[in-house]
C-alpha cells in the first residue's frame, strides 16, 4: 500500500504546481482559525481524499481541509491523518518549504508515513520501522546521525518564539538552520540535523506523517515531559511542544 500512497502524494504534489507555476496571483482566504488557505490546498485535499477512499474504503480520514466532527471520530483506531498542503505560509512567498504529508494512525501511533515535497521533486517514507528519501527516482535508506556541534532546525515562520531563543541559548555550542513544513523532521530523520524543538502552536495533521519518518529512521518525538506525541483521536488538534531529536 505504501507505493500507492507515495503516487498519491505525487498527484496532489501536481495539483498543488499547476497553481504554483501559474502566473496569477495567488489567492489567499482566511479559515476560522485565521490560519491561510489557498486553491492548492483545496484542490491537493480533494485529490487525497478521493485516492484514499478507493484504496481503503474502510479507513477514515481525517483532513485540515474538511475534518470530521468529534462525535465522528472520537473512536476512530485506525485512521488517515492529512495535511494536504503542510505550510501554505510558505507557499504563499514561492520558496518551496512546502509539503504533502499523509500518515496512518493505529493505536494513536503514526505507523506509516509520507512527505512529499512537490517543488524539490523530494519524498520521505516510513513503513514497518524502515524509512528512505527517494530523489531523483532513487530510493535510498535514511538513519539518524549524530554531529558536533550540533545542527538545530527551527520552523522559519516561528524561529524568533521567546521560548525557543531561550532554550537554544541553553545548549551550548550549536549551529541552526531555519525551514518550513514537516522537511524538519525529514532533516533530522535523514541525519542532515539532530534536533527539531518546537514551542509554538501545532495541529496533529502537522506532524504525524514527519513523526513517522523519524521514529522509523530511528528518532525521539516526545513532548517536554518526555511522552511520545500521541494521535489517539481527542476533540481538539493541537498538540503539545515538543523535540524531535536522536535521544
Amino acid at each position: 500500500m505504501l507505493d500507492e500512497i507515495c503516487q498519491l502524494a505525487r498527484d496532489a504534489g501536481a495539483a498543488i504546481m499547476t497553481i504554483y507555476t501559474g502566473d496569477t496571483p495567488i489567492d489567499v482566504g482566511q479559515k476560522a482559525d485565521d490560519s491561510p488557505v489557498t486553491a492548492a490546498d483545496i484542490a491537493a485535499h480533494r485529490t487525497i481524499i478521493a485516492g484514499l477512499q478507493a484504496l481503503t474504503p474502510d479507513i477514515p480520514v481525517l483532513s485540515e481541509e474538511d475534518p470530521p466532527g468529534w462525535e465522528v471520530r472520537r473512536h476512530w483506531q485506525r485512521y488517515w491523518l492529512v495535511d494536504p498542503l503542510d505550510g501554505t505560509k510558505e507557499f504563499i512567498k514561492r520558496n518551496g518549504e512546502f509539503t504533502v504529508n499523509i500518515a496512518l494512525i493505529e493505536a494513536g501511533k503514526p505507523t506509516l508515513g509520507v512527505v512529499y515535497a512537490p517543488v524539490l521533486d523530494v519524498l520521505y517514507a516510513a513503513a514497518d520501522g524502515k524509512a528512505w528519501k527517494e530523489e531523483q527516482g532513487t530510493r535510498q535508506p535514511i538513519h539518524v546521525a549524530d554531529a558536533r556541534p550540533p545542527l538545530v532546525v527551527v520552523s522559519r515562520s516561528h524561529g524568533d518564539d521567546p521560548e525557543l531563543q531561550e532554550y537554544l541559548h541553553s545548549l551550548g555550542e550549536h549551529q541552526t538552520v531555519a525551514i518550513g513544513s514537516s522537511l524538519k523532521f525529514c532533516l533530522v530523520a535523514e541525519g542532515k540535523a539532530q534536533l527539531y524543538p518546537r514551542f509554538g502552536p501545532t495541529n496533529s495533521w502537522d506532524t504525524a506523517a514527519g513523526h513517522a519518518v523519524a521514529l522509523a529512521a530511528g528518532a525521539h518525538v516526545h513532548d517536554w515531559q518526555g511522552r511520545e506525541l500521541d494521535y489517539t483521536p481527542r476533540e481538539r488538534f493541537l498538540n503539545p511542544g515538543f523535540r524531535v531529536s536522536l535521544y
